[in-house]
């Protein structure tokens, strides 16, 4: 499974991993997302996959299972992704949402998910952008 990803994935990650827990959620199969995750070089906490719950997102045990394994509340956890339909799913079981624009996620001539559904928490550029905004977030809120 060696998959291409995103050249800021591994940055911007590894950045949000220095103040929060980092885990992959797909509807993929765990050996694909673990062997994704080593070519990629993204080093997750954890990796988790609908196939723990023997559904498939956008199905809420998806989500549910996910935050309930991390040992966090719905209202902990922010499901990060490049489609709204996911982030809308998410939303609905407690979740925080965060966008991340992924403009050939789809391939060349891509026509949804162009930008975030006005319900999100936060919407990014990439996963530097993501980092800078919830890291700075964060930052500020303490300083308060």
């Amino acid at each position: 499974h060696r998959l291409d990803f995103w050249p800021d994935s591994v940055g911007g990650i590894g950045r949000l991993r220095g103040r929060y827990v980092g885990a992959a959620l797909s509807n993929g199969n765990v050996a694909l997302l673990v062997n994704m995750a080593r070519n990629a070089g993204l080093a997750w906490d954890c990796v988790l996959s609908a196939e723990l719950t023997r559904r498939y997102k956008p199905e809420p045990d998806v989500y549910l299972t996910a935050a309930a394994l991390l040992g966090l509340e719905p209202h902990e956890v922010m499901m990060v992704a490049a489609h709204n339909n996911d982030l809308r799913a998410a939303q609905r079981v407690g979740f925080r949402t965060a966008f991340v624009l992924r403009a050939t996620e789809y391939g060349e001539g891509q026509d949804k998910d162009l930008e975030a559904d006005p319900s999100v928490d936060v919407a990014a550029a990439d996963f530097n952008d993501l980092a800078d905004k919830l890291i700075g977030a964060t930052h500020d809120r303490i300083e308060q």
